[in-house]
């Protein structure tokens, strides 16, 4: 896979990786020293290669700065004790950029040109991946439309690109979330599915009003009426309501997580009762008020397991359990690090070893 990839590779002079405290990591602050790249002209991918990580050319008239054809991925590197680089489901990163691939009008690309891109900068950059406990790589795979037009219709160019930098915890502490009943992050028939900047985008004002009212992150709820529980901020969310957990059943509307899938394959190989379907936010809520709802936590490839505080709804805020007595979510977390740091057994296959 990797030997047939034709990659030409140019080391950098100047490491900056003397810039990065090891000790104190902030979330994406530095860059590792290189960066994959491969563009899309004629029809194919070609001009595969690796380059000391630098600033980008582009033209006013890009394409993607006008229309946001673009899409991305995040996925996750770590130090095993004995030092090798373990990638958590890299596989799976690359099926879903395809599906974003399709729904943008954008080329797929192949597992060859992923994967081999991938290894080879990680092994460049090995060093970069840091070895304490709750830090690892963090690997940020993009495509973006590079056409010099300003005019409405699919790109013929693309850039595709990954860049990596080390990072510690995205949520050092349980967060507060609102559930949003006014704004809406996708809708049925849009791209909520697939992973487009333009999601993300339309999420920033909703996020920003909760913040100010002393909130972490939005609980989103479907674009008809604001009834059902959709994602929580950039993550999936899950709730331990009585003695199952529950999580919305994925649509049109909802993104197929890697950590959602990782969380649902343990819980279920652990014998837990388990329940994909429409949440109800009224459901959510009356479990609040009741005591019937023991945890609630959001699940993504950033902060891997985001412990949910409270949940405010309606100028009310609904407290949950503290984290002692979370018990599935601890044993969770624990058992993610365990597969991803190469401390316990892969019996999913889950971890590719550079």
């Amino acid at each position: 896979m990797i030997e047939t990839l034709d990659l030409i590779i140019t080391e950098t002079k100047n490491s900056r990786i003397s810039e990065i405290d090891f000790d104190n990591i902030q979330f994406a602050k530095i860059y590792s020293d290189h960066m994959f790249l491969a563009d899309y002209k004629d029809g194919k991918w070609q001009d595969f290669r690796i380059s000391p990580y630098d600033y980008l050319r582009i033209t006013p008239a890009n394409a993607t700065l006008h229309y946001g054809q673009a899409i991305f991925e995040g996925l996750k590197a770590y130090k095993s004790p004995g030092g090798d680089v373990l990638i958590f489901r890299p596989l799976d990163n690359f099926k879903r950029i395809n599906i974003s691939a399709e729904r943008m009008c954008i080329p797929k690309v192949s597992e060859e040109i992923f994967m081999g891109g991938l290894t080879e900068l990680l092994r460049l950059d090995k060093q970069w991946v840091p070895e304490k406990p709750g830090t690892s790589l963090y690997i940020r795979p993009f495509i973006f439309a590079t056409d010099e037009y300003i005019g409405v219709k699919p790109s013929a160019t693309f850039k595709f690109m990954i860049i990596t930098c080390p990072v510690g915890a995205y949520y050092a502490t349980p967060v507060k979330v609102k559930i949003e009943t006014k704004y809406t992050r996708a809708a049925q028939g849009g791209t909520g599915f697939a992973k487009t900047s333009g999601n993300y985008a339309r999420s920033l004002y909703p996020a920003k009003l909760a913040q100010e009212k002393g909130y972490h992150q939005l609980i989103w709820t479907d674009g008809r009426d604001h009834q059902y529980i959709e994602e929580a901020g950039t993550m999936n969310v899950m709730f331990v309501i009585g003695d199952t957990l529950v999580t919305p059943q994925l649509s049109e509307s909802i993104l197929a997580g890697v950590t959602r899938n990782s969380v649902l394959t343990l819980a279920r190989d652990w014998g837990l009762k388990v329940e994909e379907r429409k949440v109800s936010v009224k459901e959510v809520i009356d479990a609040a008020r009741n005591g019937d709802l023991k945890e609630a936590f959001g699940a993504g490839t950033a902060a891997t397991i985001a412990h949910i505080e409270s949940i405010g709804y309606e100028e009310e805020d609904f407290g949950l359990p503290p984290l002692g007595k979370r018990e599935f979510s601890i044993r969770l977390l624990d058992a993610l690090n365990e597969i991803r740091y190469g401390k316990g057994e892969d019996k999913f296959n889950w971890v590719y070893k550079v």
